[in-house]
């Protein structure tokens, strides 16, 4: 059985499977990494706008996934890098910041597809093997709307830096209410 999974993933790399992943999320980028090269790709990573586009300066890889809220700026940048130096990379934009606006500039930058935040290994190779004029399929379980905002919360929290006041402004919440959602496990 691994044999076929290994050669299915070879008929879709091709001769150059490098991949640029691009997050400022070192847990999630090094968890991705791995998952990654265990499904025959030739992992570069990086932490921010700069070292992604110094990165794909100097290697342009044949596939990418690039986070377009970085630390230091806009993925979109690095996208712009990619394309300078490699016209035919697969380019996945992820997010846990999406709206239709950044979409539609990702999709002219030549992503070819928008994934949002938490997306699994599964989902980003997925889309990074699709063919070109397939669908992607529907997920079979997709997130709850209480499981969407309680991300979103959450999103929001670790970017105020875990301050509960700075969060409960910016989410036009009362701070208590924030602290009680704040206390319990995330939804299903």
């Amino acid at each position: 059985m691994e044999s076929s999974t290994a050669t299915e993933s070879q008929v879709y790399l091709g001769p150059d499977p490098s991949l640029l992943l691009v997050d400022d999320d070192a847990p999630f980028l090094r968890r991705l990494a791995r998952a990654m090269e265990s499904r025959g790709f030739k992992v570069e990573i990086a932490e921010s706008v700069a070292e992604g586009i110094a990165k794909a300066r100097a290697h342009p890889p044949k596939f990418a996934v690039v986070d377009l809220r970085l630390g230091d700026g806009n993925g979109l940048d690095v996208i712009e890098a990619i394309r300078k130096g490699r016209e035919d990379t697969r380019v996945i934009v992820l997010t846990g910041y999406g709206n239709i606006a950044t979409a539609v500039t990702a999709v002219k930058l030549g992503a070819v597809d928008y994934l949002s935040k938490p997306a699994d290994a599964d989902d980003v190779y997925a889309a990074l093997t699709q063919r070109s004029g397939e669908k992607a399929d529907v997920p079979e379980n997709p997130m709850s709307a209480d499981r969407v905002r309680w991300e979103h919360i959450q999103r929001v929290y670790e970017m105020c830096e875990r301050n509960v006041s700075e969060t409960a402004r910016r989410l036009n919440m009362h701070r208590r209410t924030l602290q009680r959602i704040l206390a319990k496990r995330a939804p299903r």
